[in-house]
């Protein structure tokens, strides 16, 4: 593998991060509160509310970083990665950037106090389910075949699977 597709998709896998999450996360969430905060909160809530969002931050970069370096391509369907990505958090779930989304949407409505995100977060969960099931699982089966197949037999979708103490 060269250096130079190992760059592309590096820039590629950025580019992606600011346009997809930074939009989902960032730019919608301003639209509809302007950043402006609800009624006072408690100060656990506002603590709480930014571990989440910074851990759904972090997730999000360990993620997508998998992409490029693992992967040797993008999370974006138009630029696939060559090989499976199934390594860092992938190993315990299938989909840590979507659950990563819902942690940073669900930090903010902590940290800001405004329900309207609740539901937005609600929205971008059901539609981020629809997607997977009707595009990227059948797409991933049909690129991976069988390596697909067993990952998905291992790794739970949703809710991680815990590595055992041995």
């Amino acid at each position: 593998m060269s250096i130079n597709r190992q760059v592309r998709a590096a820039i590629g896998t950025a580019a992606f991060l600011v346009v997809a999450p930074g939009v989902v996360t960032g730019l919608v969430p301003w639209l509809m509160t302007g950043w402006r905060q609800g009624s006072a909160r408690p100060a656990a809530m506002v603590a709480a509310g930014a571990v989440l969002t910074a851990a759904g931050c972090l997730v999000l970069l360990q993620a997508f970083g998998r992409f490029a370096l693992e992967g040797v391509g993008t999370p974006a369907p138009p630029a696939p990665t060559d090989r499976l990505v199934v390594g860092g958090l992938y190993r315990y779930v299938r989909n840590p950037m979507y659950l990563a989304l819902q942690a940073v949407i669900i930090g903010q409505v902590l940290l800001l106090d405004r329900p309207v995100l609740l539901y937005y977060a609600a929205a971008v969960l059901a539609l981020t389910v629809a997607f997977v099931r009707l595009y990227e699982e059948p797409a991933l089966a049909r690129k991976y075949g069988e390596q697909y197949a067993a990952y998905r037999r291992a790794v739970p979708g949703w809710l991680p699977r815990w590595p055992s103490k041995r």
